[in-house]
Protein backbone atom coordinates (compact mmCIF):
# COMPACT_ATOMS: atom_id res chain seq x y z
CA UNK A 1 0.00 0.00 0.00
CA UNK A 2 2.93 2.30 0.58
CA UNK A 3 3.90 2.47 -3.13
CA UNK A 4 0.33 3.48 -4.09
CA UNK A 5 0.35 6.22 -1.46
CA UNK A 6 3.72 7.53 -2.72
CA UNK A 7 2.51 7.70 -6.35
CA UNK A 8 -0.68 9.44 -5.23
CA UNK A 9 1.34 11.95 -3.22
CA UNK A 10 3.77 12.40 -6.11
CA UNK A 11 0.90 12.96 -8.58
CA UNK A 12 -0.78 15.43 -6.22
CA UNK A 13 2.51 17.26 -5.68
CA UNK A 14 3.09 17.48 -9.43
CA UNK A 15 -0.44 18.83 -9.97
CA UNK A 16 0.08 21.47 -7.27
CA UNK A 17 3.40 22.53 -8.80
CA UNK A 18 1.86 22.81 -12.29
CA UNK A 19 -1.09 24.80 -10.92
CA UNK A 20 1.25 27.15 -9.05
CA UNK A 21 3.41 27.55 -12.13
CA UNK A 22 0.39 28.42 -14.28
CA UNK A 23 -0.92 30.83 -11.68
CA UNK A 24 2.46 32.55 -11.61
CA UNK A 25 2.48 32.87 -15.40
CA UNK A 26 -1.08 34.14 -15.47
CA UNK A 27 -0.44 36.72 -12.78
CA UNK A 28 2.48 38.13 -14.78
CA UNK A 29 0.82 37.95 -18.20
CA UNK A 30 -0.54 41.12 -19.74
CA UNK A 31 -3.62 41.05 -21.88
CA UNK A 32 -3.41 42.14 -25.49
CA UNK A 33 -4.99 45.53 -26.06
CA UNK A 34 -8.26 45.47 -27.95
CA UNK A 35 -7.97 47.07 -31.40
CA UNK A 36 -11.21 48.94 -30.76
CA UNK A 37 -9.88 50.59 -27.61
CA UNK A 38 -8.26 53.98 -28.00
CA UNK A 39 -4.86 53.72 -26.38
CA UNK A 40 -4.17 57.46 -26.49
CA UNK A 41 -3.01 58.61 -23.06
CA UNK A 42 -5.75 60.64 -21.44
CA UNK A 43 -3.29 63.43 -20.62
CA UNK A 44 -3.21 64.27 -24.34
CA UNK A 45 -6.99 64.63 -24.64
CA UNK A 46 -8.46 68.04 -24.05
CA UNK A 47 -12.01 68.34 -22.82
CA UNK A 48 -13.96 70.67 -25.07
CA UNK A 49 -17.55 70.10 -24.06
CA UNK A 50 -18.47 68.81 -27.50
CA UNK A 51 -18.45 65.43 -29.14
CA UNK A 52 -18.45 64.38 -32.80
CA UNK A 53 -21.74 63.57 -34.49
CA UNK A 54 -22.40 59.84 -34.79
CA UNK A 55 -25.16 58.21 -36.84
CA UNK A 56 -27.08 54.97 -36.72
CA UNK A 57 -28.59 53.60 -39.91
CA UNK A 58 -32.15 52.35 -40.10
CA UNK A 59 -32.51 50.15 -43.18
CA UNK A 60 -35.40 48.31 -44.75
CA UNK A 61 -34.97 44.56 -44.82
CA UNK A 62 -35.48 43.44 -48.42
CA UNK A 63 -38.90 44.51 -49.74
CA UNK A 64 -40.65 44.20 -46.39
CA UNK A 65 -41.74 46.85 -43.92
CA UNK A 66 -39.26 45.47 -41.38
CA UNK A 67 -36.22 47.56 -40.54
CA UNK A 68 -32.89 46.82 -38.99
CA UNK A 69 -30.69 49.35 -37.22
CA UNK A 70 -26.93 49.37 -37.74
CA UNK A 71 -24.27 51.34 -35.92
CA UNK A 72 -21.48 51.05 -38.49
CA UNK A 73 -21.24 51.58 -42.22
CA UNK A 74 -19.38 48.32 -42.69
CA UNK A 75 -22.26 46.35 -41.16
CA UNK A 76 -24.71 47.95 -43.62
CA UNK A 77 -22.33 47.29 -46.52
CA UNK A 78 -21.91 43.66 -45.47
CA UNK A 79 -25.69 43.13 -45.50
CA UNK A 80 -25.97 45.04 -48.82
CA UNK A 81 -28.84 47.25 -47.69
CA UNK A 82 -30.04 49.78 -50.23
CA UNK A 83 -32.86 51.63 -48.47
CA UNK A 84 -31.51 53.31 -45.36
CA UNK A 85 -31.76 56.57 -43.48
CA UNK A 86 -29.17 58.05 -41.14
CA UNK A 87 -30.32 59.08 -37.68
CA UNK A 88 -28.12 61.11 -35.40
CA UNK A 89 -27.63 59.18 -32.18
CA UNK A 90 -25.09 61.31 -30.39
CA UNK A 91 -22.77 64.23 -30.81
CA UNK A 92 -22.96 67.97 -30.74
CA UNK A 93 -20.48 69.11 -33.37
CA UNK A 94 -19.40 67.90 -36.79
CA UNK A 95 -15.87 66.53 -36.97
CA UNK A 96 -13.28 68.18 -39.21
CA UNK A 97 -13.83 65.41 -41.80
CA UNK A 98 -17.61 65.88 -41.66
CA UNK A 99 -17.28 69.68 -42.06
CA UNK A 100 -14.89 69.24 -45.03
CA UNK A 101 -17.31 66.81 -46.68
CA UNK A 102 -20.27 69.17 -46.32
CA UNK A 103 -18.16 72.05 -47.69
CA UNK A 104 -17.18 69.89 -50.67
CA UNK A 105 -20.87 69.50 -51.59
CA UNK A 106 -21.15 73.28 -52.04
CA UNK A 107 -24.65 73.21 -50.56
CA UNK A 108 -25.86 70.18 -52.55
CA UNK A 109 -26.12 67.86 -49.52
CA UNK A 110 -26.39 67.95 -45.75
CA UNK A 111 -24.36 65.87 -43.33
CA UNK A 112 -27.36 63.57 -42.90
CA UNK A 113 -27.62 63.19 -46.70
CA UNK A 114 -23.96 62.19 -46.91
CA UNK A 115 -24.28 59.74 -44.01
CA UNK A 116 -27.36 58.14 -45.59
CA UNK A 117 -25.72 57.83 -49.01
CA UNK A 118 -22.50 56.50 -47.54
CA UNK A 119 -24.39 53.65 -45.87
CA UNK A 120 -25.78 52.15 -49.08
CA UNK A 121 -24.15 50.24 -51.90
CA UNK A 122 -25.14 49.11 -55.35
CA UNK A 123 -27.00 52.15 -56.64
CA UNK A 124 -27.02 55.91 -56.93
CA UNK A 125 -23.73 57.72 -57.31
CA UNK A 126 -21.91 54.54 -56.27
CA UNK A 127 -22.74 52.90 -59.60
CA UNK A 128 -24.04 55.68 -61.88
CA UNK A 129 -22.47 58.19 -64.23
CA UNK A 130 -22.32 61.74 -62.94
CA UNK A 131 -24.33 63.96 -65.27
CA UNK A 132 -24.81 67.24 -63.37
CA UNK A 133 -22.96 69.76 -61.24
CA UNK A 134 -25.27 68.85 -58.35
CA UNK A 135 -24.26 65.18 -58.53
CA UNK A 136 -20.58 66.14 -58.90
CA UNK A 137 -20.78 68.22 -55.70
CA UNK A 138 -22.50 65.41 -53.80
CA UNK A 139 -19.90 62.95 -55.11
CA UNK A 140 -17.08 65.23 -53.95
CA UNK A 141 -18.65 65.32 -50.50
CA UNK A 142 -18.97 61.54 -50.43
CA UNK A 143 -15.33 61.15 -51.43
CA UNK A 144 -14.40 63.25 -48.38
CA UNK A 145 -16.96 61.75 -46.02
CA UNK A 146 -16.60 58.01 -46.55
CA UNK A 147 -13.27 57.17 -48.19
CA UNK A 148 -13.54 53.51 -47.13
CA UNK A 149 -16.73 52.85 -49.07
CA UNK A 150 -16.44 49.61 -51.09
CA UNK A 151 -17.48 51.38 -54.31
CA UNK A 152 -15.21 54.40 -53.89
CA UNK A 153 -13.12 53.50 -56.95
CA UNK A 154 -16.19 53.83 -59.17
CA UNK A 155 -17.08 57.16 -57.56
CA UNK A 156 -13.57 58.52 -58.18
CA UNK A 157 -13.72 57.35 -61.80
CA UNK A 158 -17.15 58.95 -62.25
CA UNK A 159 -15.92 62.26 -60.79
CA UNK A 160 -12.87 62.23 -63.07
CA UNK A 161 -14.96 61.40 -66.13
CA UNK A 162 -17.40 64.24 -65.38
CA UNK A 163 -14.65 66.77 -64.84
CA UNK A 164 -13.08 65.50 -68.04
Amino acid sequence: MLPVRRSAVAALSAAVLVACGLAGCTAQAESEPDDAVDSTPSSQVEASGTSPIVFAFVCRVDDSDRTETYTTYSAVWKDARSACRAERITGTEASAQQRAAVRATDGAATLEDLATTCAVTGHGLWTATITSDHDAHVAAGLAEYCPGHPEMDHLHDAIAAYRG
